[in-house]
């Protein structure tokens, strides 16, 4: 199993990279959103991927953080949402958007993709909402593994291209204070994806205290 590419991009498509690493060249398909987040050809890139092999074909799918490819791994095992399908509603979301769709039931959201039609985008929310908490929870953990990878870029002569940081999801940590206060994942994970969607900048606390109003009682 191929997990993570660390190379150069020798050239783009319009749906896929061409890395090369050492002299070999990996073809990588990746979503919209991910390719415009790639830097230009000829410079180091590191993707996680994964590999779906076939009767009749091999490919490759990457992917810039782990939640990205978390979030792909859980759409595919979907009925009837295959590679291109989870690479559309993850590039028309991001893992984020992802999250808190899936968190919040908001199947209009995961239609918006293209290619997603309402039956399957019901059947996204309904047969992974009990998995969005998880996911949400491993942000930290998940953030702080992708800054390693990146990091690694090959080695060059001259100097290498600069690994961006990446800070922890506060959407994680808030989910882990509000599962430490006594609240169900399922709770949790919507109040806070709701708050996020509210406030996409919000730090950690600014989304404890928006998510605590949320799950107040009313009256």
């Amino acid at each position: 199993m191929i997990g993570k590419i660390t190379g150069r991009i020798e050239y783009r498509a319009p749906d896929h990279v061409l890395i090369d690493v050492r002299g070999v060249g990996y073809l990588v398909y990746c979503s919209e959103r991910t390719l415009a987040a790639l830097p230009g050809v000829g410079e180091a890139v590191a993707l996680f991927t994964d590999l779906v092999v076939r009767e009749d074909l091999m490919q490759l799918f990457g992917f810039t953080t782990l939640a990205e490819k978390e979030w792909h791994r859980l759409l595919t095992s979907v009925q009837g949402v295959g590679a291109k399908a989870s690479l559309a509603i993850l590039g028309t979301l991001g893992p984020d958007g992802v999250s808190r769709a899936i968190a919040l039931g908001d199947w209009n959201a995961v239609k918006a993709a293209k290619g997603i039609g309402p039956k399957i985008a019901q059947r996204v929310v309904l047969d992974l909402k009990d998995k969005a908490p998880g996911v949400m929870a491993m942000g930290s953990t998940l953030a702080a593994a992708t800054g390693d990878a990146v990091a690694a870029v090959i080695e060059t002569p001259a100097t290498a291209a600069p690994a961006p940081q990446m800070s922890p999801s506060a959407q994680a940590d808030a989910l882990s204070a509000l599962g430490n206060l006594g609240y169900g994942p399922g709770d949790a994970a919507g109040a806070v994806a709701q708050a996020a969607g509210e406030a996409p900048e919000a730090d950690t606390p600014a989304l404890i205290r928006a998510a605590l109003k949320l799950l107040a009682p009313k009256g």
